[in-house]
């Protein structure tokens, strides 16, 4: 399972180009939620997020840059985005997916707690 990690933040630096420079700093989740997400790796090109929200539990709206979404633990959320637009989604164990630069807030609507790690990949200076 690293490998195919290893291999999808691989291809997606690799073929990245710079984006989502305006993140906004205030919408940082780990500064607006430190109870759900944690830093685990951060240099000049990435920074890798652990995330973690009980069955129940609501983020509040936050940003993320675009990158590659590595799911650890089946999940079922109710997402809002910037615009009040809702949507309701679930991810399995195993999942990876892209996502582009966002803002939204989350709530997990399942009975087991959401985990995974997002990887943000930072524009090239």
């Amino acid at each position: 399972m690293k490998s195919v990690l290893y291999l999808a933040i691989g291809m997606v630096m690799g073929v990245f180009a710079a984006s989502g420079a305006g993140q906004e700093k205030t919408l940082d989740p780990v500064k607006v939620m430190p109870q759900h997400y944690t830093v685990r790796l951060e240099n000049d090109r990435v920074r890798v997020l652990e995330y973690r929200l009980e069955p129940g539990a609501k983020e509040v709206m936050h940003s993320h840059l675009p990158g590659v979404v590595y799911v650890r633990a089946d999940a079922s959320f109710r997402s809002t985005n910037s615009e009040g637009a809702t949507s309701v989604s679930s991810r399995m164990a195993g999942d990876i997916f892209w996502r582009e630069s966002s803002t939204h807030s989350a709530e997990n609507i399942g009975g087991t707690e959401a985990h995974g790690l997002s990887i943000e990949l930072k524009p090239c200076r």
